[in-house]
């Protein structure tokens, strides 16, 4: 563990004095979320947060080193990629043909440097497993992205369990990036927790998600059984999965757009249905997100039949809360037309 605090607090360093010449530069040049009827905010906020968290990732991966070179050549293009399509994003407004063209490129960068799920006898199901999962988490992630701290928190606890499997694994690629997005996360989140001084938009949140789906895809375990370990990164990742799912059947279900904002994530729902602060609701689903972390590090010594029966509970425990929140969303607000947040 020692080895990776100085990669933990560069990263941090870095991104914590990156942050706020990130935020002077978007206010110079106007690169600023504006506030508009489907946004929470009522001020002008800058929106290169993510530029602080890509500078804080890069160094520290730099100053880490690894001896898979090419693997890691293939991430942190892959991870330039997510940057700059989200900046990209952020200051045009793309549509989601464009972001989806711009996610398979990153994974097919990924893919060609040797890093992908291998899960099956035929490399077209693993491409094709490994490219769902790179762009379903980055979304996820994206989607995280709602409410003050929420995105950057729970990429936070998220890489923290990673680091920890890592380590125990001796999967020094692993560790080395796991630590590098940690301390990034942490030295942003300091001026992103509520009430936030800018946004990380989603040139941060889309490399937040594609490292996270790195850091599953090549989270191995050596003399485990794989019928116990491979829900082991879906669970850490388990929150933004989880909000992902509600939203995509809620939108299915209302016949709207899936890729049009709406207050209907899980985190606007705590706060609509249980009546808890913006604060209080972000804090929720971190506690959420570390007690996931806690069972899937239990998963790592669980036998198949206990990870079946824990996989059993676990996606009972997910329906239930799945309709519990949208049968309470439908009492509390109908139908109506909902917005964003960011």
């Amino acid at each position: 563990m020692s080895t990776f605090i100085p990669l933990i607090l560069a990263s941090g360093f870095i991104s914590f004095i990156a942050t706020p010449i990130a935020r002077k530069l978007a206010q110079g040049i106007g690169f600023v979320d504006n506030p508009q009827i489907r946004k929470v905010h009522q001020v002008p906020m800058p929106m290169l947060g993510g530029v602080a968290i890509y500078l804080g990732v890069v160094a520290a991966v730099a100053l880490g080193g690894t001896s898979s070179f090419v693997e890691l050549v293939g991430v942190m293009g892959g991870a330039t990629v997510m940057t700059l399509l989200g900046l990209w994003d952020d200051r045009v407004g793309l549509g989601p043909l464009p972001k989806i063209a711009g996610q398979l490129l990153a994974g097919a960068l990924l893919i060609l440097a040797g890093v992908q799920i291998n899960l099956f006898q035929y490399q077209a199901l693993n491409i094709g497993l490994t490219l769902f999962w790179i762009i379903g988490i980055c979304n996820a992630i994206n989607f995280q992205d709602n409410m003050d701290g929420l995105a950057a928190g729970l990429s936070t606890v998220s890489s923290a369990f990673f680091l920890m499997l890592a380590i125990v694994e001796g999967l020094g690629l692993v560790a080395t990036l796991a630590a590098a997005t940690l301390g990034a996360c942490v030295g942003f989140l300091y001026y992103n927790f509520s009430p936030a001084s800018l946004f990380m938009g989603d040139a941060g949140s889309l490399l937040l998600g594609f490292v996270l789906a790195v850091l599953g895809i090549k989270l191995e375990f050596t003399g485990r059984p794989l019928a116990a370990t491979w829900m082991i990164p879906i669970i850490i990742l388990g929150v933004p999965i989880f909000d992902t799912t509600l939203v995509v059947l809620s939108r299915i279900r209302r016949r709207k757009p899936v890729y049009q904002g709406g207050k209907d994530h899980t985190s606007h729902r705590l706060v609509s249905v249980l009546g808890m602060t913006h604060a209080r609701s972000v804090m929720t689903l971190y506690l959420v997100s570390a007690a996931l972390g806690l069972v899937a590090v239990m998963l790592r010594d669980a036998t198949p039949l206990q990870a079946r029966l824990l996989l059993i509970g676990l996606s009972a425990a997910f329906v239930s809360a799945l309709v519990w929140l949208e049968v309470r969303f439908i009492k509390t607000n109908g139908d109506q037309p909902d917005t964003d947040s960011g």
